[in-house]
């Protein structure tokens, strides 16, 4: 057993370990302009197995990321896909892809892959075409016969073609056949032309300029990598935010008049087609949360991912035009899938398609925490100083920056280590910033003053409970002694809302053969981890008076007014002092609330929401008086979790409030007690004058009380 003074209750960062006084220092020295260079540091490990992955270009090696929200997981891998685009070496340079009518079964289009730029370029050329056709044929009318005007246009076609071959000679191949199509499908189209009589239309030209027509010789570009070319990428680089079947997969546009636009103008690409050759980030929550489609979403994936092809349809419709058109759209595609999931997302997936996964061989993972030393405080204090510039405010001053540290270590109770979570780093940044005003330079006061205005927005929950104490309506006690009762501590979560109360916990006891009865259970109201600790503290109690056994003993444990339930085993030490103490008779302090689980040798182990609940605690003994008296019993294992608010330090430092320590259940009854625990001899007896000594002797009585009633109870009743 420890009491703990002020210095153990937070962690310490010293300016000395940073080694600056202003982060505007550390823009000024750095050798990096990248803004994601100090967040990288602090996933060091992430980084090389991304880049690895990223790095091997044959089909296949798809990238899984797992990492929590805000660890920078997605800014993170949006990065390292740019610095692999731009410096990759790619045999095979960025395409554009592009649908063409198809002379010889107009039903069906034409993909086809050309250089980057080339698409834009032929869909120019071509609607320069098609005007030119027009204006052609406009002039026909002052051409008598139809064979002199056949005549004409294969003459005007002739020169047209070889300008167009002439701007396409360096992918003239592939257009060869294209091309070449163009003069017989206008001539054919002239030949079956008819002018109509004089007397019946007002245009010579009616039904020669037909719309449908010349949209046979429009290009449908469906891929366009000009910008990625622009910005220095060596390969395409997609992410899709808000993944669906058509953003997936691509479309066939419905339209209301289909004789006016041909069916390849129909047809729009899919993100994986605009990645072909290159990389597309997506979210497995995405597609989870997708209840209509999301499940069809990742057997398409998974097709794809097996069969290296995709196919455009049209999940709108199930018409047999769209079908026929779906038909001839099928394509060989390449794309590196960088798919970023939470690990609880990827096991739950797991285990419903596991053979999904086969097709993400390499593995990222990003670290939750990482270790507080001098190398990360230096990453995040330069992840900070970019910020500083890339929202361009006022930096931080070394102590803001420490206090930014140990609010991450905060969120991941631990001194030792530091949460990565770099969007809530950025969120209280920006606050704090807010309450700097027009200061030019944040310091640790405007950064406490931000964590106290958050912790404000979510204090309702707990002053209501508060509230209720002060008022009497939740019974909790925190001056003077009483036996049987102790204040056990709870944590609640509501929302982003966290926060800890005292709950009063009581035993009673009597002679019986039942056992220790947990009436919270008995009606249902507790759950499994709870069951689980109390019957490891029934079995301690057994174990702990083996002479006894078994104990002649009816207990009941009860959490008072309690009414949604317990869950949890870090009330167990409470309920075995509580036990304890009604055993023997023995009043304990009512001021001094226990946290803490125990195992079946007593030893006692660590808890979650310490801070909070030590806080919450105090508050409620702070609006009730603080006397001296008043503390928390924690387990010693949670020591290095203190991260506790200053409020709750400058009262330790006071001696107004304490904060005990301990490693077995013993040394905590006997701080309550202000009583030995005592030590069993070789014959299982307690020493007299001990908390043990005290309840064996009372679960002695018990059995001769037991005993005494039994043998009445079968005495023959007397005959007058």
């Amino acid at each position: 057993m420890h009491i703990l003074t002020q210095e153990s209750l937070n962690a310490t960062i010293t300016q000395d370990s940073l080694g600056f006084d202003s982060t505007a220092e550390i823009i000024a020295t750095q050798l990096s302009h990248h803004s994601d260079a100090h967040a990288w540091v602090a996933q060091s490990e992430a980084k090389k197995a991304a880049l690895f992955g990223l790095n091997i270009q044959q089909r296949g090696f798809n990238v899984l990321v797992l990492g929590a929200h805000g660890s920078g997981r997605t800014s993170l891998m949006q990065s390292a896909m740019q610095e692999v685009a731009k410096q990759s070496a790619k045999t095979q340079p960025l395409q554009d892809l592009v649908a063409l009518y198809d002379f010889n079964q107009f039903t069906q289009p034409t993909l086809m892959k050309l250089p980057v730029g080339q698409g834009v370029k032929l869909r120019a050329e071509m609607d320069g075409f098609a005007r030119a056709l027009m204006t052609e044929f406009t002039n026909l009318v002052n051409i008598d016969s139809q064979s002199k005007m056949l005549e004409h246009m294969k003459d005007w076609l002739k020169q047209t073609i070889q300008q167009l071959q002439q701007a396409f000679l360096e992918v003239y191949p592939a257009l060869t056949s294209y091309l070449e199509c163009i003069s017989p499908e206008v001539l054919a189209y002239l030949q079956a032309w008819q002018p109509p009589p004089p007397n019946e239309s007002e245009s010579p030209l009616d039904g020669l300029i037909n719309e449908a027509f010349f949209a046979r010789f429009r290009i449908n570009v469906l891929v366009d990598n000009r910008s990625a070319q622009t910005a220095g990428l060596h390969q395409a680089l997609i992410y899709d935010n808000d993944p669906s079947l058509s953003s997936l997969f691509g479309a066939i546009e419905s339209i209301t008049d289909a004789a006016v636009m041909p069916d390849f103008l129909r047809l729009r690409a899919g993100n994986l087609h605009k990645s072909d050759g290159g990389m597309l980030l997506i979210h497995l929550r995405d597609l989870l949360n997708d209840e209509q489609n999301g499940q069809q979403m990742l057997e398409k994936l998974h097709r794809f991912l097996r069969n290296g092809t995709l196919q455009i349809e049209d999940v709108t419709s199930s018409a047999q035009s769209s079908a026929v058109l779906a038909s001839d759209t099928l394509l060989p595609v390449q794309v590196k899938l960088v798919m970023i999931a939470t690990r609880e997302d990827f096991y739950d997936c797991l285990d419903e398609q596991p053979d999904f996964f086969d097709y993400f061989p390499i593995k990222v993972e990003f670290a939750e925490r990482i270790l507080a030393n001098k190398d990360n405080y230096a990453a995040i204090a330069g992840y900070i100083a970019q910020k500083c510039q890339f929202h361009q405010c006022a930096h931080f001053s070394s102590q803001a920056v420490a206090t930014l540290i140990i609010a991450l270590q905060r969120i991941e109770e631990d001194q030792t280590r530091i949460s990565t979570n770099f969007a809530y780093l950025e969120q209280l940044m920006l606050e704090s910033v807010a309450f700097a005003g027009s200061a030019t330079l944040v310091t640790e006061v405007h950064v406490n003053a931000a964590l106290q205005a958050k912790a404000q927005r979510n204090q309702y929950f707990e002053s209501q409970i508060r509230d209720s104490i002060i008022d009497n309506e939740l019974l909790i006690q925190v001056h003077g002694e009483v036996i049987g009762q102790v204040n056990g501590l709870t944590h609640i979560e509501l929302g982003d809302a966290s926060f800890g109360s005292p709950i009063r916990i009581t035993a009673r006891c009597y002679p019986g053969k039942t056992g220790l009865i947990n009436i919270d259970r008995e009606v249902n109201m507790s759950g499994p981890n709870h069951d689980k600790g109390i019957f490891i503290l029934q079995n301690w109690l057994s174990a702990s008076f083996w002479q006894l056994a078994p104990l002649s003993l009816n207990a009941s444990l009860v959490f008072e007014q309690e009414y949604n339930g317990v869950e949890g085993d870090s009330a167990s030490c409470a309920e075995l002092f509580a036990l304890l103490s009604a055993l023997a008779g023995l009043p304990i302090k009512q001021g001094i609330a226990v946290t803490g689980a125990l195992n079946q040798f007593g030893e006692v182990m660590p808890i979650g929401g310490v801070n909070e609940k030590i806080e919450g605690y105090f508050r409620v003994c702070q609006a009730l008086g603080l006397d001296g008296q008043q503390g928390v019993i924690i387990p010693r294992r949670n020591q290095r979790h203190l991260l506790l608010d200053q409020e709750v330090i400058a009262a330790v430092q006071a001696k107004q409030f304490h904060i005990i320590v301990i490693d077995h259940v013993l040394e905590g009854i006997e701080y309550l007690t202000g009583l030995q625990a005592g030590i069993q001899n070789h014959l299982g007896a307690y020493p007299e004058n001990t908390v043990l000594g005290y309840a064996q002797q009372a679960l002695a009585n018990y059995r001769k009380t037991l005993e005494s009633n039994q043998a009445k109870s079968h005495q023959l009743p007397l005959i007058d």
